[in-house]
């Protein structure tokens, strides 16, 4: 018992340590940003990450500094254990007024684990949500207006969810799509309550919606799109009144190809194993997803 409790607390100990030094990184990132600010023309060019997975961090300190945004109220909605997540570099850096919702286990304790828990206003939803009670759960914690940033990333009815937010709810979005969709395509997962992905198909081909989808619902609420991350899998998006703000070179929805090309392999064979989208050609091709120009359940390949 005491060398494991010996050991928790040295790991506990150098884990704090590692996130001190990215966080010292992720400020010596904010100093060069702020400086160079009205110089910067591609999303590219701000790409960093300390806790995001894929320099989400950059491209939302970016926009925050250009919104002139210092007392954040975010939501971010799919963050598993929060150790790697879009809104923890602002939550342990910034002063903030921060929503999380997923149904990780204990998710409270873990983060308690290795966060400063005191130090912001942090509200977890430890359970699963869906399209008809997303609102009540937002309304419930007082998080149904006047946000800051919103990420949503829950690998499966994000669409149907998305669809029922409140228009011009958050000045930012962050939303996760699915390039293996493609760029042609406004397709997205059936609207099923705790979907899971392998469930529903062994290859887990089939979640979330494609971005061509998201920037259709998106431009509804009132939203430009502006770029994605590196892996093109998170799409941002910013409130149309608030594009004047930014001096970044908008992309051109119409030409989404690139924003689609697969840059990371999370399907699977029957045996469970990763395999790349070229490896599952026909497999793919008779799954059923949600076609949103037809309004109904068909096979991939007739969408």
């Amino acid at each position: 018992m005491i060398k494991k409790f010996l050991a928790y607390i040295t790991n506990r100990f150098f884990s704090r340590k590692i996130d001190d030094i990215k966080i010292q990184k992720g400020k010596i990132f904010e100093f060069n940003l702020n400086k160079n600010l009205k110089s910067i023309k591609n999303i590219e060019d701000v790409y960093f990450k300390v806790f995001s997975q894929d320099f989400e961090d950059g491209i939302i300190q970016y926009l925050l500094k250009s919104l002139k945004i210092s007392n954040v109220k975010f939501v971010e909605i799919g963050t598993q254990d929060y150790s790697e997540s879009n809104t923890r570099y602002i939550f342990e850096t910034m002063r903030c007024d921060g929503l999380i919702i997923d149904p990780y286990l204990n998710l409270e304790k873990k983060i308690k684990s290795f966060c400063k828990f005191w130090q912001n206003n942090l509200k977890i939803h430890n359970k699963y949500i869906n399209s008809e009670n997303i609102n009540d759960i937002l309304k419930k914690y007082s998080f149904d207006k006047n946000i800051d940033l919103f990420s949503l990333d829950i690998d499966g009815i994000d669409y149907w969810v998305l669809e029922k937010i409140k228009p011009k709810i958050s000045k930012i979005f962050v939303i996760e799509y699915n390039p293996y969709f493609g760029y042609k395509k406004k397709v997205c997962a059936p609207n099923i309550k705790k979907f899971d992905r392998f469930e529903y198909h062994y290859t887990g081909f089939c979640f979330g919606a494609s971005l061509k989808s998201i920037i259709s619902l998106m431009k509804k609420k009132g939203y430009t799109f502006i770029g994605t991350n590196r892996l093109n899998c998170n799409a941002f998006f910013l409130q149309d009144k608030l594009i004047h703000k930014i001096n970044l070179k908008l992309p051109i929805a119409k030409n989404l190809l690139k924003f689609t090309e697969v840059k990371f392999n999370v399907l699977k064979n029957k045996n469970r194993k990763l395999v790349s989208i070229n490896d599952l050609k026909k497999e793919i091709q008779n799954i059923q997803v949600f076609s949103l120009d037809q309004n109904k359940l068909l096979p991939f390949k007739d969408t």
